[in-house]
């Protein structure tokens, strides 16, 4: 199914107390050029968690993903943000992308992904006002709000290569706190993006680190600290990160805050 990015009117997803995510953007991205350095024939071409996709389908994906944020984010930076999700399929197009690069050796792979790194972390280094408005998937957010977006797919996919291959995940706290607030954020945003009209609250109870945030939703979606009537859910953070991306089960929230949750579902056609 395609999206629809919200682009109108105040960010429909804001992150209380955000700051300057980079340094955790740039660890990331560092990390898992490490890894992928690391690999033999055999590792590139072995399955990962993405269902279909090898280690070297997953790279060609990131090639794409950081080709995108590269220019999303530069244009965002420049006051001209973009607005090439209106008609993205996020099923089917990322498929088709990966696709058009399996014929080639994955050296060649790897240093696609290292050059467009490379271009997002310089990119990164020159902005001045994390306010300023750039595009991911739910629409037009604050540029530090859509880097997490970058953060978390990025951090999860370094994760489904990893793990099959027995290789040690790093859990970064800074990275793994940032990632659980937009990973609680995202399915209730693309839920408000789909007209649902649903009002709630969501609390997370985090440990590992530990933490407690409350996400609003109404005609937009906000994070704020601290605790609220809501639904609530409670784990370990990665846990919570593996749950909301899908990749693990999550603890059951009563039938009527079901939807706080599916709205990534959704999108991405999850059963």
């Amino acid at each position: 199914m395609q999206i629809s990015p919200a682009y109108d009117g105040p960010p429909i997803l804001s992150i209380e107390g955000l700051g300057d995510p980079c340094a955790a953007v740039r660890r990331q991205r560092l990390r898992l050029l490490e890894v992928l350095r690391s690999l033999d024939a055999s590792q590139w071409a072995a399955p990962t968690r993405c269902e279909k996709w090898s280690v070297k389908d997953v790279v060609s994906h990131l090639v794409g993903t950081d080709r995108f944020w590269a220019i999303a984010f530069g244009a965002g930076i420049n006051g001209q943000p973009t607005r090439f999700l209106e008609s993205f399929d996020p099923v089917a197009t990322p498929e088709e992308m990966v696709d058009g690069m399996r014929a080639q050796p994955a050296q060649v792979v790897l240093t696609q992904y290292e050059a467009q790194v490379n271009n997002v972390l310089s990119t990164l280094g020159s902005v001045a006002d994390w306010s300023v408005r750039a595009e991911a998937p739910p629409g037009h957010l604050a540029l530090n709000v859509a880097v997490l977006h970058a953060l978390w797919d990025a951090w999860v996919h370094e994760r489904d290569i990893s793990i099959p291959l027995g290789l040690p995940v790093v859990e970064d706290e800074e990275e793994v706190a940032l990632i659980l607030q937009y990973a609680a954020a995202l399915s209730p945003a693309f839920s408000v993006a789909s007209g649902s009209g649903k009002r709630g609250a969501l609390v997370v109870e985090a440990t590992s680190p530990d933490m407690t945030f409350t996400v609003d939703v109404d005609e937009r979606v906000s994070v704020r600290r601290g605790d609220a009537d809501g639904a609530r859910l409670s784990g370990r953070a990665v846990d919570l990160i593996e749950g909301l991306s899908y990749r693990a089960p999550l603890p059951e929230l009563p039938t009527d805050d079901q939807w706080l949750l599916v709205g990534l579902a959704e999108v991405f056609d999850v059963a």
